[in-house]
């Protein structure tokens, strides 16, 4: 009996869903290069009705009617566009009229461009090859004969003097010279064209540049209507793409327009004027033709990092044509280096700064990828498609990935990077980060934004036993020099290491505590000091508290308090004299949720029986959150709690200040 043939187990829904979204891009892609024709078109028409709609807004607060507003905003784009390209045009005719007249200049310029370059290297190959070619020369025994040529072989007779002498062969031209034209010859016939008549030549001229007119007319005409159809456009966009979300899907409509047409409308003045800019300063120096390399400049310069510089190569070229130094052509490259520098480095951020939210990495692979699919016109709208790439990541979940792919917010949140570069024993990167973090916020801040959830990350990592012993080290010792290193007590971290983990019996809170105890003894500092003049800091019994405590106490010590780190081992021995009264107030530590919270209350009664007169605050860090929650843990027997390092260094700066103010 046939035994029944089973059907194959279907794909796994991880790789069903891995071909399903790989076919798709394949498609997807498929569709924009082979329907190009007529995606283009409809492409540019939505992209300029972007920006003209600031225009189309401005008439109908006038007064005009939405039609009539239309009509006149798309008349008046259609116009500047014919006033540039006649501009453009009409100064390559002149330029290619006047470049007869350069003919000399130039070919001084590309023989001594030849000689400087060319030349030398080939006097330089020259040279290198009679060096390696050269061969010792056989002297000359008496007996025998010079020979000039290559040897001749044994056995082989003797030519005769008729035949050393060079004989002159006839080419196939001379013979067809000195052979006289006989009668039978062929009489070689040339055919003439007729000269083409007028038809003719508008027939070539319109089918050179039917196609971009053709393409101008379709853009104009979808422009029309994606102007008069602008709401009704969108409702149906909202209708097909976010019917179950309407409120998201306006959100994300409304980002990607006002985005759009913010970034359009600046870019363009900002181009405008850097065309005008340039026109007045080529005039001032005397190149020709300032008008043609202003308009290229400021319509090429919509292609991003490269329009401008193409522009500002074709005008140097033809100032070293022009001038017979060098002095114009290098006036003219920096004139567009200064004022590409001007309109990029200033303008630009002060204008729009970055509203595209684009990273400069994706709007170079997006210029190749899109003229790559759609050629020149790719490049022009590769920006403005990427941009909507975006939009479309931050605000539908399912491609979330292109927000992190294209967008420029930082892809790893300030704990998260700090933990890998300690994990990658990056040391200096991190004190480079640390410091330009500094300069803008305090070192309480970065403690309480940065640090003590970067070891909360190395805690979780650690409980669930994925950090290896190399990897342990490697974080210790890098919190330790960070914190060597910006911490105010010591710039330079120790020599050595010792090779311990961060959270073992060695941790970074005690390295730390030590490299202090070295210079100011056990206790941290002098044993005869003003009653209530000095801040105790205890860990709750966790390496991570130990850590904390360490960091508020040079936080406490960069405000000029006499902070002391205590760990609960160090409860047992004896205080040092009069330190009852010395110690204002005490802090307990806690550096995110853990076991060793438990025993807070039973810290702090201890603390409360060896130094009754201290104020005792309970600091209980949240770890990972990077804003503390506004509820306050509160511990029994504490008198303040504090969520945030900050915080705690507030309430020691507002006691000693009480008693001086009136």
């Amino acid at each position: 009996m046939d035994q029944p043939v089973s059907a194959p187990d279907p794909l796994p829904l991880p790789n069903r869903e891995r071909a399903l979204g790989i076919i798709a891009t394949a498609t997807l892609l498929a569709l924009l290069y082979f329907g190009r024709d007529v995606l283009v078109p409809i492409t540019l028409a939505v992209i300029l009705s972007l920006l003209i709609a600031p225009l189309v807004r401005v008439l109908r607060r006038i007064g005009f009617g939405h039609i009539l507003s239309v009509l006149a905003a798309v008349l008046v784009l259609g116009f500047s566009f014919a006033a540039v390209a006649g501009v453009i045009g009409s100064q390559l005719v002149h330029m290619a009229q006047s470049l007869p007249r350069y003919q000399q200049t130039i070919e001084h310029k590309l023989k001594t461009l030849n000689d400087v370059t060319v030349g030398k290297f080939n006097e330089l190959t020259g040279q290198a090859g009679r060096f390696t070619n050269r061969r010792p020369v056989a002297t000359r025994q008496p007996g025998t004969l010079e020979q000039s040529g290559a040897p001749e072989q044994p056995g082989t007779p003797e030519r005769p003097a008729s035949l050393r002498q060079p004989v002159a062969l006839e080419t196939p031209s001379t013979l067809q010279q000195s052979a006289p034209a006989g009668p039978n010859s062929p009489i070689p016939v040339e055919l003439h064209q007729p000269p083409p008549n007028p038809v003719q030549v508008i027939e070539r001229i319109l089918g050179s540049i039917w196609v971009p007119i053709e393409t101008a007319g379709i853009v104009l005409v979808v422009l029309v209507f994606v102007l008069l159809e602008h709401e009704t456009l969108r409702d149906r966009f909202i209708r097909i793409a976010g019917g179950a979300d309407i409120r998201l899907t306006t959100l994300a409509i409304n980002d990607a327009g006002e985005r759009l047409s913010r970034f359009f409308v600046s870019q363009f003045a900002v181009n405008l004027g850097l065309g005008v800019a340039v026109w007045i300063g080529l005039s001032l120096i005397g190149l020709p033709q300032p008008l043609l390399w202003a308009a290229l400049a400021a319509v090429l310069r919509f292609v991003p990092y490269v329009g401008v510089w193409i522009a500002a190569l074709c005008a140097t070229l033809l100032a070293a044509a022009v001038d017979p130094g060098w002095m114009l052509a290098l006036t003219t490259l920096g004139l567009f280096a200064l004022v590409e520098l001007i309109a990029g480095q200033l303008v630009e951020p002060q204008l729009y700064g970055h509203t595209t939210g684009l990273s400069p990495l994706s709007v170079v692979v997006a210029a190749i990828f899109w003229s790559w699919l759609w050629g020149p016109i790719g490049l022009i709208v590769s920006t403005p498609l990427t941009l909507c790439l975006l939009v479309a990541g931050r605000h539908i979940k399912a491609l979330s990935l292109l927000d992190v792919l294209l967008g420029d917010t930082q892809a790893l949140t300030m704990p998260e990077r700090f933990y890998q570069r300690a994990l990658s024993a990056d040391s200096a990167e991190l004190i480079a980060s640390a410091r330009e973090f500094l300069k803008r916020k305090s070192f309480a801040a970065y403690c309480d934004l940065v640090l003590i959830p970067a070891l909360h990350l190395a805690g979780i990592d650690l409980l669930a036993g994925t950090i290896s012993a190399d990897q342990q080290a490697k974080l210790r010792n890098t919190m330790v020099a960070v914190i060597a290193a910006i911490g105010g007590e010591s710039r330079r971290p120790p020599r050595r290491y010792r090779q311990s983990s961060v959270l073992d019996s060695s941790g970074v809170g005690r390295e730390l505590r030590r490299q202090r105890e070295q210079v100011s003894g056990r206790w941290q500092g002098p044993l005869v000091v003003p009653p209530g003049s000095v801040m105790i800091c205890v860990g709750l019994g966790s390496k991570a508290d130990e850590f904390a405590a360490e960091l508020l106490v040079r936080i406490l010590r960069e405000q000029k308090m006499d902070a002391r780190h205590l760990s609960l081992d160090d409860l047992p021995d004896a205080p040092p004299p009069n330190a009852a009264d010395a110690v204002s107030i005490i802090y307990v530590v806690s550096a995110f949720p853990s076991e060793e919270r438990g025993r807070s209350e039973a810290t702090t009664e201890e603390m409360r029986r060896r130094f009754p007169h201290a104020c005792i605050v309970a600091v209980f860090l949240p770890g990972m959150l990077l804003q503390p929650e506004p509820a306050i843990d509160t511990v029994r027997g504490a008198d303040k709690s504090a969520s945030s390092l900050g915080h705690a260094v507030q309430i020691c700066l507002d006691m000693h200040r009480k008693p001086t103010e009136p």
